[in-house]
């Protein structure tokens, strides 16, 4: 492994929440550190996600009750599930390599590293907010799994008893219980689970740029503009960018998201076995008199509400198909449907409806560390999607791999070898 030393240059590729908090890791560690993103900070994926801060992330969607779930998910009716057949049937290696790692040994291993990140997140994440002066932004009160039927409720019993297992606090409510927390739902869920280990934000988007301002304020550069080429030299590395001005660093990350897959099958020829769950959402004003404390997952209808400083963000299920393609309405708009049916919701806003696809390994865990076989050349990607969640602890660990610094958390989990050699 290659050890950086502090006062080396360092170019992150990417301005997400990930690159970010790698690059903010770097800087507090005395790296030069320059961002490059064609979009700035926080305008692509780390833009549309739901703000939830939540160690109930912990659960992969391939567990090992994925197989009894299969037969009804791939009639395409969940409203939580839809998937492009073509594109399914042309990444059948990822498909098959992702059905693979349901058993219950992988998803031990995952639930286990993935814990191990989200605790160390959310304590990074509180520490840098305050830092940064948006701790305002952020809230404590949880977040919602509603049931539709006690059926549905018995039917989660698994993930409540993971939870149980590492420790996360939670609460069983029944409809009076839930009618006291929020009390603008109608009265259609007998059942939901208060997952009081999470945290929300009122814009995820904002707070990204927010760190970038403050990675800026404490010496770090970000730029928006794209890197098209990377050369390796005795001396370290060369970025060449759209703009056309060269930047000399003695490391690069790799903290770009979806984009990573073809990035490094450009660069370097690398095959990253990367699919993409697609999500988009939606904003609304809430309903006159009406208002929603926390965020709410409807496990039947398959969308998460939360309140945003925008409105009432409504954020589809996952969606499986190329990172390119364009938006299928159906499962936002059935979403809508289905939100409208729990929460009184107002007019849509004015701001337009959003896409974004999250970038998922075939065991759902992230890469961190240093790329096989390219010396210097670091990976930050694969976050599914949990980036928010987990940014700022991915950008703790690259930075104490980097550096030769012990680790917080154990990095074999995700170590870039298991599925890229040299």
């Amino acid at each position: 492994m290659t050890q950086a030393r502090p006062g080396q240059r360092a170019v992150v590729l990417g301005a997400g929440m990930v690159g970010i908090a790698c690059a903010l890791s770097l800087r507090q560690r005395s790296m030069d550190v320059t961002v490059l993103d064609p979009l700035g900070p926080g305008a692509a994926t780390s833009h549309g996600n739901a703000g939830v801060l939540a160690r109930s992330s912990l659960m992969p969607f391939n567990h090992p009750g994925l197989w009894a779930q299969l037969p009804a998910l791939l009639r395409g009716k969940n409203p939580g599930f839809r998937y492009h057949l073509p594109w399914v049937l042309g990444q059948w290696r990822w498909g098959l390599s992702f059905l693979g790692h349901a058993r219950a040994a992988d998803f031990q291993e995952t639930t286990t590293a993935l814990d191990a990140l989200i605790r160390h997140s959310g304590t990074v994440h509180r520490r840098w907010m305050a830092e940064a002066g948006i701790a305002h932004r952020r809230r404590d009160d949880g977040w919602l799994f509603l049931y539709r039927s006690e059926a549905a409720f018995d039917s989660g019993a698994f993930g409540r008893e993971t939870l149980a297992r590492f420790g996360v606090a939670t609460r069983v409510l029944d409809a009076a219980a839930l009618h006291e927390l929020e009390p603008h739902l109608k009265p259609m869920f007998p059942r939901a689970l208060w997952v009081q280990d999470a945290s929300s934000v009122d814009s995820p988007g904002e707070v990204v740029r927010s760190y970038a301002a403050w990675l800026q304020a404490l010496g770090g550069a970000v730029r928006t503009d794209e890197a098209t080429g990377l050369h390796r030299h005795s001396g370290g590395w060369t970025v060449h960018t759209r703009s056309g001005t060269p930047l000399e660093a003695d490391h690069v990350v790799v903290a770009l998201g979806p984009w990573s897959r073809d990035f490094l099958r450009g660069q370097f020829g690398l095959r990253l076995p990367m699919g993409f769950e697609r999500g988009q959402h939606r904003h609304f004003h809430p309903a006159e008199g009406t208002a929603l404390c926390r965020p709410v997952y409807d496990t039947a209808g398959g969308y998460v509400l939360a309140p945003m400083a925008q409105g009432l963000r409504l954020t589809t299920g996952v969606e499986l198909n190329a990172q390119f393609a364009p938006p299928h309405q159906a499962q936002l708009e059935v979403a809508e449907r289905t939100a409208r049916e729990a929460m009184p919701l107002g007019d849509r806003t004015s701001d337009p409806d959003w896409l974004g696809s999250r970038p998922t390994m075939p065991d759902c865990r992230p890469m961190i560390g240093e790329c096989p076989g390219q010396e210097a050349l670091w990976l930050a990607l694969g976050h599914q999607h949990i980036g928010f969640s987990t940014g700022p602890g991915t950008g703790e660990l690259l930075a104490q791999l980097m550096l030769g610094e012990p680790s917080a958390i154990d990095p074999h989990p995700f170590r870039p070898q298991r599925f890229l050699r040299a």
